[in-house]
């Protein structure tokens, strides 16, 4: 999450917003988004009730929930979807950033 924070400003002006859905309880989740200044909305999810929705995984013995990064555009389509085999599988800014451009440019994009 640390890289998203990072490069927000720039999902911002793509006319994007970073949700995140995180496995811990609110208190949990409410204090390390505070302590860590997440510019961005998170939501605690300890039942993993979204990930299911989306078809991510939880293996035990990898620390739970793998990443998964789920671009849905404006009328609630999915575009684009990346789950990650592991804590390291995680796509790069640039690479979601570069998705964003093309959707924005597809006719009828706003």
């Amino acid at each position: 999450m640390a890289q998203l924070r990072q490069d927000y400003a720039q999902f911002v002006e793509r006319d994007a917003e970073i949700v995140a859905i995180g496995p811990e309880a609110r208190a949990d989740f409410a204090r390390y988004w505070e302590e860590h200044e997440m510019p961005f909305v998170g939501i605690p999810d300890p039942d993993h009730t979204v990930p299911k929705l989306y078809g991510q995984e939880v293996r035990l013995f990898k620390m739970g929930r793998l990443p998964a990064q789920v671009l849905v555009d404006k009328d609630g389509h999915v575009r684009y979807a990346h789950y990650g085999h592991s804590m390291s599988d995680i796509p790069p800014n640039s690479e979601l950033l570069a998705l964003l451009d093309q959707l924005n440019r597809e006719p009828g994009a706003t």
